[in-house]
Parts: C-alpha cells; sequence; structure tokens
C-alpha cells in the first residue's frame, strides 16, 4: 500500500503542512479498491484481522460518538472499543475528533458504520499515515522511502524466529503487497491512456492524409507537406536541438480555400503555429497549443487531438469535398475515413477560427478605423458627450469581443478574452477638463518627492475614475507606467495610493492589458507576501480585475499567484467571528481566485494548492460579498470532472442548494449554475434530491424575468432530470406545466436547457400527457426549424419522447 501512494496516487504541494490526496478520479479509484480491501479484510482473514498494529494509525475523524453503537463504551464523547489487546488497552479510541485504531477488525468496523463518509474517512487516515506498514507491522517494513527490502526481512526474521506472530506478519506482508500491486496497475490502466505521440505514427497520418491531397475535385486538401526532407535516424525531421523538446516534425498544410495553415508535431500533441514564417523552421516563432475544454491530457494522435479539441463548426465546403471519400474502406491503415472526415473538419474550423480573429497591427487599425472589429462586433446604445462649446455630441460605442490565437484553450467554458466593451472615441471629440486635470497631476506624480506623489495620488482618486475619459487619459500620459512603477517601491502609502487608482481604471480592457504589458501582474503578485493587510486585499481585487483575459491569467499562475491566494484566503479562518478586515481579504482572495479559474491550468493549480477544502469552508459561511466569489469560483471549476467529485466528497452540494434561497439573484444563479455542471454525475444528481434541492429550483423558474438565473436554472433542472427519481419528484412541483410556458419569447440557452428537461421528463407516460394538455406540442414542433445544433438535439429529443404517446402523434 505505500509502494502504491508514493507512486501513484496524487498529492498536493505540502505547503507549510503535509500534502493532501488531491481529489481525483485516479485516487478516488484507488482510495474505494482500499476501502474494500479493509472493509472484506475482516471477514476474509479473520485470524489476521485480530493482530494487533505496532502502533495505532491515528487521524482527525469527522465521525462522532453518535455513529458507534453495540461493541463500544460512549463515555461523554469518548469512544471505546470493547475489544482489547493484549496490554488491556481498547483496539479502537475515538477522544475528540482523534480516532485510533489498533487492527484490521475494528477498521473494517469502523468502514461499515462510516457508511456515505468512508471515503472522507479513508482519505484522511492515508494523509496522516503516509506508510501504514510501518504503523501496523514497525519502522523495519517501511516502503515509501527507499528500496523494499520488508519481504526479504520477514524471510530471514521466519528462519530465526518460527512462531505464530511471525507468521501473521508474513501473511499480512503477503496481503498488503497484493493490495499494491492490484493499485499499481489500476493507475497503469489510467496513465498509459497518456501515450505520447512519435515519429512512426505522425508518419502514418501525413502518408495517409497525403493520399487525399492534390489539385482534383475528389481531393480535400491541396498539398500537405514536411518543411524539412531530411530525416534522423530516429523518425524525427525536426533539429536535434529542437527534438531534445519533444519535437518530430513541421508541417504545411493548404487546403483548397483558404490560407496556409502551419503545424507542429511534438511528444506532446499536435499544436497551431501562433506566428507563421518564411523560414523553414517554424520553431523559430512562439506557437500555441490549441487545447479544448474537455481535454483530460496529451492527444495520442492528430485525430484524437483534433477531434477533442475543436468545434467542427465552420467548415465550410469541406463537407462536400469529403462525400466521394466516404465510400473509401480502411484494411489496416492507421486511420479510418471517419477519423479522416474528423482530422479534415476540425483542421479547416481551426484555421477560420485563428484567421478570423488574429490580431491587427496597430498600423492597420489606424489605416482601417471602419473595417471590421477583430471576433464579433455589436452596437449599443449611443452615447452623448458634451464638447468644449457645450454642444451635446453622439458617440457610437463598439462593443467587441476579441479573442487571438494566444487565448485558444486556455479555458474550459467561457469565451477567453474580456467580455465587456472596448469603447472607441471618434476623433474630434474634444478632450474634457478631466483629460487636462489627469494630464496636471501626472507631473506631480512623475517627479515629485514621496509626499508630493502621495498628494497627487489622493487628489486623482478625488477624479471619477470610472469615466473612460480619466482612464485612458492615465494610460495616454505615461502616468500608468508611473503607477505601476510606484508599486516596485518600499513606500506603503505610494503602493496603497497606486493599488487603488489601478483598482479602479482596470474596469477599462485597454488599461487590463496595458497593466500585463507593463508588467504589473509580476509585481502585484509579489505584493500578496506583504505584511501589509490592505495592501494583500487591494493586490488581491486589482489582479481580480486585470486577470479576466488568457495572458494575464497565465502570468499571475506563471509567478506563483494561485499559491499565494490559496495563502490568503486559508489565513483567515472561515467560521470564526468575523472582523471587517477579515471578510475583506477572503472577498478579494475569492475575487482574484474566481477570475483566474476560467482557465484549466489554474483550476489544476488551485487544486494542487489545496483549494478545495477552503472552498467548501468558506462556502459555509454567511456572508454574501464572500459567498458569491466562492461560488463562482466552484461553477467555473465544475467543468472539470475532479473538481466534481471533490464537490461531492466534501458535502458543498447541501450548501449549494441551501443557497438556492439566498435572496440575492446573483448568488442563485451561479448556485444554480454550479448543480447544472456538477449534476452530469448521477451521485450528484441524487444529493440534490436528498438535500431537497428541487423544490426551490421549481420556485426559481417563476422568475422570467432575469434570464441569466433562468438559463442556470432551467440547466439545472434537466441535468436533474436524467434520474427518474427527480423526474417524480418534478410531477409534484408541476414543473413540466410551468416549462411549457417557457418554449416561446425565451432565448436560445433559455430554450436549449427548457426542450432538454422536457426531452427527460416525457421519458415518462404520465409528463407526455402533460405536455400535449398544457399546449407544449406546438411549440416543440415549431422549434424543429432551428438553427442551433444543441437547440436542435434536444428539440429531436423531445419530439421523439412525446411521439410514444399517440395522441400526441396526432
Amino acid at each position: 500500500m505505500g509502494v502504491a501512494l508514493a507512486r501513484a496516487a496524487q498529492w498536493t504541494a505540502a505547503g507549510s503542512g503535509t500534502g493532501r490526496l488531491e481529489i481525483t478520479p485516479l485516487n478516488e479509484s484507488l482510495l474505494n479498491q482500499i476501502i474494500k480491501f479493509a472493509e472484506d479484510f475482516s471477514s476474509k482473514h479473520p485470524q489476521e484481522a485480530a493482530f494487533v498494529f505496532r502502533e495505532p494509525l491515528e487521524w482527525k475523524t469527522q465521525l462522532d460518538s453518535s455513529v458507534f453503537g453495540e461493541g463500544y463504551e460512549i463515555n461523554e464523547g469518548t469512544v471505546q472499543s470493547k475489544a482489547r489487546g493484549k496490554d488491556g488497552q481498547p483496539l479502537l479510541v475515538l477522544s475528540g475528533s482523534t480516532l485510533r485504531v489498533r487492527s484490521f477488525d475494528q477498521l473494517s468496523r469502523l468502514l461499515q458504520i462510516a457508511m456515505e463518509k468512508k471515503l472522507k474517512e479513508a482519505q484522511a487516515c492515508l494523509e496522516a499515515n503516509r506508510d501504514p506498514i510501518v504503523k501496523i507491522l514497525g519502522p523495519e517494513y517501511g516502503t515509501v522511502e527507499g528500496e523494499d527490502m520488508s519481504i526479504l526481512h520477514l524471510f530471514d526474521k521466519v528462519k530465526k524466529e518460527p512462531d505464530l506472530e511471525t507468521e501473521l506478519k508474513m501473511k499480512i506482508v503477503l496481503l498488503l503487497h497484493q493490495l499494491d500491486l492490484q493499485l499499481l496497475n489500476s493507475s497503469l490502466k489510467q496513465i498509459s491512456q497518456d501515450v505520447r505521440l512519435n515519429p512512426a505514427a505522425v508518419n502514418s497520418e501525413v502518408n495517409l492524409l497525403k493520399n487525399f491531397s492534390g489539385q482534383g475535385e475528389d481531393t480535400v486538401l491541396q498539398s500537405l507537406e514536411y518543411t524539412s526532407d531530411y530525416m534522423f535516424s530516429n523518425g524525427c525531421r525536426a533539429p536535434p536541438w529542437r527534438q531534445v523538446h519533444g519535437e518530430i516534425c513541421y508541417l504545411v498544410i493548404k487546403p483548397h480555400d483558404t490560407e496556409v495553415l502551419h503545424i507542429t508535431c511534438s511528444t506532446a500533441g499536435v499544436f497551431l503555429n501562433g506566428v507563421s514564417t518564411n523560414k523553414g523552421y517554424h520553431w523559430e516563432k512562439n506557437y500555441q497549443h490549441v487545447e479544448g475544454a474537455e481535454v483530460s491530457g496529451p492527444s495520442q494522435s492528430l485525430h484524437d487531438f483534433t477531434a477533442k479539441t475543436v468545434s467542427s463548426e465552420g467548415a465550410g465546403s469541406i463537407g462536400q469535398r469529403l462525400k466521394p471519400c466516404m465510400d473509401w474502406k480502411s484494411t489496416g491503415s492507421f486511420l479510418n475515413h471517419n477519423m479522416l472526415k474528423n482530422i479534415l473538419e476540425k483542421i479547416i474550423s481551426v484555421f477560420f477560427f485563428f484567421f478570423l480573429n488574429k490580431p491587427k497591427s496597430s498600423s492597420e487599425k489606424a489605416t482601417k478605423k471602419d473595417s471590421k472589429e477583430e471576433g464579433k462586433t455589436s452596437t449599443v446604445p449611443l452615447t452623448t458627450k458634451k464638447t468644449a462649446s457645450g454642444k451635446s455630441k453622439t458617440v457610437k460605442i463598439q462593443e467587441t469581443s476579441k479573442c487571438t490565437v494566444e487565448d485558444v484553450g486556455e479555458s474550459s467554458s467561457e469565451t477567453e478574452d474580456d467580455e465587456e466593451p472596448v469603447h472607441h472615441q471618434e476623433g474630434g471629440t474634444d478632450l474634457s477638463p478631466e483629460y487636462w486635470g489627469v494630464q496636471k497631476l501626472a507631473k506631480y506624480i512623475k517627479g515629485g518627492d514621496p509626499t508630493a506623489t502621495v498628494i497627487a495620488l489622493c487628489s486623482m482618486r478625488d477624479l471619477n475614475l470610472s469615466q473612460e475619459t480619466c482612464q485612458l487619459a492615465i494610460k495616454d500620459t505615461g502616468c500608468l507606467e508611473v503607477l505601476i512603477n510606484l508599486l516596485d517601491t518600499e513606500e506603503i502609502k505610494c503602493q496603497t495610493g497606486s493599488l487603488k487608482i489601478l483598482k479602479e481604471i482596470s474596469q477599462n480592457i485597454l488599461i487590463r492589458h496595458a497593466i500585463a504589458d507593463l508588467g504589473g501582474l509580476e509585481i502585484m503578485v509579489k505584493i500578496l507576501d506583504s505584511l501589509d493587510t490592505d495592501l494583500k486585499c487591494l493586490a488581491a481585487e486589482t489582479i481580480a480585475n486585470v486577470a479576466r483575459f488568457k495572458r494575464a491569467r497565465k502570468t499571475v499562475r506563471q509567478h506563483g499567484g494561485i499559491n499565494k491566494l490559496v495563502e490568503l484566503l486559508k489565513s483567515i479562518s472561515a467560521g470564526s467571528s468575523y472582523q471587517a478586515k477579515d471578510t475583506e481579504t477572503a472577498r478579494c482572495a475569492a475575487l482574484a481566485l474566481w477570475s483566474c479559474s476560467k482557465s484549466r491550468k489554474n483550476k489544476k493549480a488551485i487544486r494542487k494548492a489545496g483549494g478545495i477544502p477552503l472552498l467548501a469552508r468558506w462556502l459555509k459561511c454567511s456572508h454574501t460579498n464572500i459567498l458569491i466569489p466562492i461560488v463562482g469560483t466552484l461553477q467555473e471549476c465544475a467543468s472539470e470532472r475532479s473538481y466534481r467529485l471533490a464537490i461531492r466528497t466534501e458535502g458543498m452540494i447541501e450548501n449549494l442548494v441551501k443557497n438556492l434561497s439566498s435572496e440575492h439573484e446573483e448568488l442563485q444563479m451561479h448556485c444554480a449554475s454550479a448543480i447544472f455542471k456538477c449534476a452530469e454525475d448521477e451521485e450528484i444528481r441524487d444529493l440534490v434530491r436528498k438535500h431537497e434541492g428541487l423544490q426551490p429550483l421549481s420556485v426559481l423558474l417563476d422568475n422570467s424575468e432575469n434570464k441569466q438565473l433562468l438559463a442556470a436554472v432551467t440547466g439545472a433542472i434537466w441535468k436533474c432530470a436524467l434520474s427518474r427519481e427527480n423526474v417524480l419528484k418534478f410531477q409534484e412541483y408541476k414543473i413540466v406545466e410551468t416549462l411549457v410556458t417557457l418554449l416561446t419569447d425565451q432565448p436560445e440557452e433559455v430554450l436549449k436547457n427548457v426542450i432538454g428537461a422536457l426531452g427527460e421528463c416525457c421519458q415518462e407516460p404520465e409528463n407526455r400527457g402533460t405536455v400535449r394538455r398544457c399546449g407544449g406540442i406546438a411549440p416543440i414542433v415549431k422549434l424543429l426549424t432551428t438553427t442551433d445544433r444543441a437547440l436542435l438535439l434536444n428539440v429531436t429529443k423531445a419530439v421523439g419522447a412525446c411521439a410514444k404517446e399517440p395522441e400526441n402523434m396526432m
């Protein structure tokens, strides 16, 4: 068991204390096998189960004295087993929250008593006893460090001292070694899925794709070529000094009706180059790995990578070109025609995404002001601005959602760049008095002594920093660089004044990017180590504002910001008597983690830093301004299976359900959204029902004005309806009737969830009749004309479920 825990199990970084077992599918599998072994030990090996450990296994338990019954003596919260060892000491003792167990027999009984908490108890036991064999048999049988010589040691002992206790030890050692092998084999099966690319596999795929390249109508690509014809003896075409980084070769793919794609193949996966060059080797420029929301590890091959990571939308005419190839049959080739279709569709869609969203140079922006903005552009209401003459001038503001190639693959569920509008002032608009005021103050901030600088900073704070004019004035006058430089001084007042201004102006997307470009985030992360609590809070809140795009989130992670934010949240004990400063510290740390959690890699970093138990602890607090970012972080992370597992095992569902009844709609929305994502797992759907979460979800359906809340609630109802027991509960709350009323005049996001929920509810015959009686058949059928793929999929399922009823067919 010790070897498996040391080599196969996944542990968090130790930090200031001992490491914890991460909440991951691999660890859950290992823990369940260990639990089964311990539970069955007493019945399968009764003689060995009575063996008394050298030292007790000791850990902090979540169980209390009330769960113990027959066979135990209970005295004012202290529990002792009636079974005792030869020394007269009880084999199980519970004192306060400390539990000590001295035999397998008591361990088996304890796990049976623990029931649904057995996973948490096993985790706590193994975290506190990293090499349990040492406690069971003695230090000479240790397996975690050094070479495992325990069996050889035992054989020598049997030869010298052949007695009953030594024989028992031998049997226990063999049984534990057998468990070790079982655990290692089990983990190997999961780990072996992370197979890395190799030159032979890449070459096979390239050769296959070349068969469908050329100028004819039956081809899908114009050409696919290596950038180098020279192949090294190991099959790689990359230069040796790049092979050490795992790179295999570089490809140039030219589709029929789009520009050229430059691809890098490495052992870690397939990469789309962010910058193309005319040089032979594209490693000379940075390339960006295109990852998808659901990718859990390196891709095994090109088709695996593309199939898992990129949406097939936007493939253009590629489907027409593929039709002649569909009759081709694979006879022992590396890929079949379906795989080929996936590759080509995905590659083309990657290119469209890259081409449509690639950033424009400053010169292009200057000469093409009226051209299309990057990404999607929509017009928001007109605003008026006063000119110097006092006349109002109409200014059109464009809302732009930017997403460059650097942003691909970092987020699990959200668009990667800022969603707030980028405001552009029309040329010719006169500058406001605030602009000139900022310009004057900038002189004192730049050239004054510390006292003058602090006074100038205070004066600048008196300006309306929420105005875009002030924000851009600070950027245009070079004052932003000075503010960031002040962060790197030892003057607390200057740092504080600078951060208070940066916190306000970083609401502007242009300022956010400028702060990141000027290295401001790195300094803010350093400030998180400051002894001044107010300064740390300001830094964390400013990081929360800036880290709304991928590059900023990456910077925070790479400079250790995630660990520091988790430590900041950890420094305040949840559940203690709060002071205003404590509440503010927790709020700012949670806000920063929320912004950072939109990145898959940051989610993993939060988990590794031990953030999951902290989120669970803070979820129990009563402060809404802390709960919103805590639940926001959880709903971002719930797209990852390991977090869904943690949300279940840490008992967070009960608190999420509780907060559905909050008076704050934003908190309700995030709780419903977290349940929406978590309820993919059957165990969590059952927990939502067990904690009476279905009824508040049905009540929230009445709030049809708040579309974000409605989308989250209908999504949670849809996923919960995947369990029949939940559908029967929904019938009691007449939820089908309410869902039918939401089939018209709703956004597509709401409609998708409503139709999804109805499709699941209509698996029950009674609900099929209810939909018909409430007039739901016609609007459902009408939605068959929709063009949204996800919505259409749910509509067809709902129509199919309703059509099982003959009267509905009419």
